[in-house]
């Protein structure tokens, strides 16, 4: 599956916008970014296996809360960070 990575997780990801990834849940495919690129996923998930609050995830264009979620081969992964200014 195609995971989109945001613009201030590009730094892990090598500069990459998108890299590809398996699992069967979104757990598996975080765990499988962490291995190709390490560190990303303390980035976006808490020490209690909780995306972090700011950050949000789209798995098929929907919003998910919990990593918990079963994905599909042909599922694309988005991962948004919040943005802040003044």
């Amino acid at each position: 599956m195609r995971v989109l990575i945001p613009s201030q997780l590009r730094s892990y990801t090598r500069g990459a916008a998108e890299v590809e990834v398996s699992g069967t849940t979104l757990a598996e495919a975080m765990d499988r970014l962490d291995a190709i690129f390490p560190g990303i996923r303390f980035r976006i998930i808490d020490e209690l296996d909780r995306i972090r609050p700011h950050i949000r995830i789209f798995v098929a264009r929907e919003a998910v809360r919990t990593i918990a979620v079963p994905v599909n081969p042909d599922d694309d992964i988005q991962i948004v960070g919040a943005l802040s200014g003044g």
